[in-house]
């Protein structure tokens, strides 16, 4: 592992994400918000399509965790679910490239083996994360060989509606940190500082915060509502 992903361990991943009906949606934007992140001690970046990260990429030289999000009809994973999603990452060569590793069918009936088989033979030398919401479906990512595995569906899929993150102090997280032997990106739901710290505490490699640092409506919502 080189150095630029080494100095992720114990440290603060800013997701700087704003889809096009979002009022930030902008790569300009989102090269500000790195910057900013960055100034504020995040150690690296996780955003979504190449022209994002081609701008975070001229205004940080932080790792980067890229995504591409595409919804294709009648299928649940969105998250870099196709070879043409992983082709448009490589042309701006992030760091680790993150895709969906949930058990849902992807696009064009492949499995996750198959995908993933696939990527690794076209991209061998990148670096992946595999988003997961569920134990069984991180045990199954890291038998693959993906390079991290993440927490970041926890909560979002069918198979896990029934899951939060936090609950029994990080049950989900310490299950998958006790049974893998690839490093654990914890995220999803890591809202509070008290909550980053703790998975850290717990083990995960890194953490990765998003809404509650990027997204101002949600955060302008939380104060509208207690103050309601």
């Amino acid at each position: 592992m080189n150095q630029k992903i080494e100095q992720l361990k114990g440290k603060l991943i800013v997701s700087c994400q704003a889809l096009p009906e979002e009022p930030l949606h902008s790569s300009f934007i989102m090269g500000r918000m790195a910057l900013a992140a960055k100034e504020g001690g995040a150690a690296g970046i996780r955003a979504n399509t190449r022209e994002d990260i081609h701008e975070i990429q001229s205004q940080v030289d932080l790792p980067v965790i890229g995504i591409v999000k595409q919804n294709y009809e009648g299928c649940d994973v969105y998250i870099t679910p196709t070879m043409k999603e992983v082709d448009q990452l490589m042309e701006v060569k992030p760091e680790i490239i993150a895709l969906d590793a949930t058990e849902a069918e992807r696009p064009g009936g492949l499995t996750l083996d198959e995908f993933f088989r696939q990527i690794k033979e076209k991209y061998p030398d990148q670096l992946w994360m595999a988003d997961c919401s569920t134990v069984e479906e991180a045990l199954h990512a890291d038998q693959l060989g993906f390079d991290f595995i993440g927490t970041t569906l926890v909560g979002y899929t069918k198979q896990s509606r029934d899951l939060k993150i936090e609950e029994n102090d990080f049950e989900v997280l310490r299950k998958i940190l006790d049974q893998v032997k690839h490093p654990v990106i914890a995220e999803g739901n890591v809202n509070t500082p008290e909550k980053a710290k703790r998975v850290l505490e717990l083990g995960a490699y890194s953490v990765v915060v998003g809404s509650a640092i990027t997204r101002p409506q949600l955060i302008t919502k939380s104060f509208a509502e207690a103050v309601r």
